[in-house]
């Protein structure tokens, strides 16, 4: 943690326990993934988007998202990498959370996080990141909850619903991938529950 302050605040909101937060940071090698949705952005009808993956975040999509990664931060979690979905709006939100990191060399676009994939697809672009023990992926409904559905499931997925908000980020530890056995949701956290610990 970055700060005792920042690390009561966070204790405070999940209820998390230390070793929650901690367990896979050190000792056997396990795979972190760190599932964040995109910020507000403008809707589909707006009459400036003439594409829906052009859509950009709103001004208020912006100064939210930039506060979240504040609470991000004081996560303290040493991500490996940040893949993000082509489309703009996860594009601008991956780049607000790695500039507030002072990680954007780590930032990459995948086509598994666009918005018109599917989790086998997604799956099947993870794999070259599976020696990572950190990796956040910044992407769309439903996908991320057809994806978590699918690490909390092993081998199928399990019959779970994560209602992730614009902005909510979740950690789910998994020992490999494609998934073998069920994965660990240690905690789901809102943008405003992440604005809070910033």
């Amino acid at each position: 943690m970055k700060s005792t302050r920042g690390s009561l605040r966070f204790f405070s909101i999940t209820g998390a326990t230390t070793r929650e937060v901690f367990d896979g940071f050190d000792g056997a090698v396990v795979m972190n993934l760190y599932l964040m949705r995109h910020g507000i952005a403008l809707p589909q009808d707006d009459p400036s988007v003439t594409h829906d993956a052009e859509r950009p975040l709103t001004s208020k999509g912006v100064k939210r998202m930039r506060k979240a990664a504040k609470g991000v931060q004081q996560l303290d979690i040493p991500f490996d990498a940040v893949l993000t979905s082509p489309a703009l709006r996860a594009r601008q939100t991956a780049e607000i959370v790695a500039a507030a990191l002072n990680i954007e060399a780590r930032l990459e676009e995948i086509s598994g996080l666009a918005p018109e994939s599917t989790v086998e697809h997604l799956m099947f672009g993870l794999t070259r990141y599976q020696d990572r023990a950190h990796v956040l992926l910044v992407g769309h409904e439903p996908l991320l909850s057809d994806a978590a559905a699918y690490l909390l499931g092993g081998k199928k997925p399990a019959n779970v619903t994560i209602d992730f908000k614009k902005g909510a980020l979740c950690r789910i530890e998994i020992d490999s991938l494609p998934a073998t056995s069920p994965g660990k949701l240690h905690w789901l956290l809102t943008a405003k529950q992440l604005r809070l610990l910033a």
